[in-house]
């Protein structure tokens, strides 16, 4: 496989881009992702002389005839499709008032713009079948990535800043809900995407909504205000239970259940909830939940069922479903004591 490396011009790819010579987005291909402040800063980063990671090309097809051809960009498209969208003048970047648009800069500045030298690995003529591995490496977790850390590569935005933020509350540290093993892998914002989103919309399967809600909401986030609000309203709740940190309340399981059924409680339906009847009711049910996974209280069907979907497939649809109707049950016949 041929990987050499040289410096093109970007005059070169620009006008390769224009003309069909240098396809940007290939099939297989994501789709642009990056928010308006990413392509803002990258722009600035070129203007100024600075250098930025290697592309990757490879031959596309080829007429026989009329020996006309064309390139594919396997790596890099954000890149190069920003620096266009700057070139043209595209409606897809507002450039506000920190950025001067192209055809307003001093023939200099545009002149060093166009003369600004891109590190390009050819990988010249290549099956497409091969192609798609090669893509796959560079982006996959063939280095090691896991879902969450791949999200973190494509997305930079609101959404996805909204939940790590979420993830770095008090609360999550001071009840240990993620291990220093979560948060080297991302892990506790992948968990904390997944809570959001689930008080936003319904219970899902593991992590099938993430990229639609990152991609969704990766330039602006507008609920941000009020659901923080509404999280830290829930947090503050659970927090008042005063339950020991062993219970199984802090499992990550539980206490996403926990967290969603109480959110639509107490937010969407904005019941009374009393802190002192919920502990008694939830403590109760806890107690009778780890009795069945010892062995004991067997006949106590809701109990077992709600520790089967807790222990396998937790993340599953089917078992969120199954946690949060049965925990509903408990935080609903709560209200009802004297």
């Amino acid at each position: 496989m041929d990987t050499s490396a040289s410096n093109r011009r970007l005059r070169v790819l620009l006008t390769a881009v224009g003309s069909g010579a240098l396809i940007p987005q290939p099939d297989f291909q994501r789709r642009l992702v990056w928010t308006n402040k990413d392509k803002i800063e990258f722009i600035k980063t070129v203007l100024e002389g600075y250098p930025f990671p290697e592309i990757y090309i490879a031959a596309g097809s080829v007429d026989a005839k009329t020996g006309e051809g064309a390139e594919v960009l396997v790596d890099g498209q954000q890149r190069i499709t920003t620096l266009y969208q700057y070139f043209k003048g595209s409606p897809d970047i507002r450039l506000g008032q920190d950025l001067v648009a192209y055809a307003d800069l001093p023939e200099a500045q545009q002149i060093n713009f166009l003369e600004y030298k891109v590190v390009v690995r050819d990988m010249g003529n290549m099956p497409l079948d091969v192609i798609k591995e090669v893509f796959k490496r560079i982006n996959s977790t063939s280095y090691g990535l896991n879902a969450m850390e791949l999200h973190n590569s494509r997305f930079g935005g609101e959404f996805k800043i909204f939940a790590e933020n979420v993830s770095k509350l008090e609360f999550f540290e001071a009840y240990r809900i993620f291990t220093s093993s979560d948060i080297k892998r991302m892990n506790d914002v992948r968990y904390c995407l997944a809570l959001v989103i689930t008080v936003m919309s319904t219970y899902f399967n593991r992590d099938v909504e993430l990229e639609a809600y990152l991609e969704r909401y990766n330039e602006e986030f507008e609920e941000a205000g009020a659901l923080i609000d509404e999280i830290l309203h829930v947090l503050r709740f659970i927090d008042s239970l005063n339950f020991d940190l062993s219970s199984r309340a802090f499992k990550k399981a539980d206490f996403f259940t926990l967290f969603v059924e109480i959110h639509r409680l107490l937010i969407r339906e904005r019941a009374a909830l009393r802190a002192a009847r919920v502990r008694t009711c939830l403590e109760i049910f806890y107690e009778t939940v780890d009795s069945a996974a010892n062995g004991y209280n067997q006949d106590n069907e809701a109990a077992l069922v709600y520790y089967k979907a807790a222990l396998q497939a937790s993340n599953d649809r089917g078992s969120r479903i199954v946690r949060g109707d049965i925990l509903r049950e408990v935080l609903v016949q709560s209200e009802m004591q004297a």
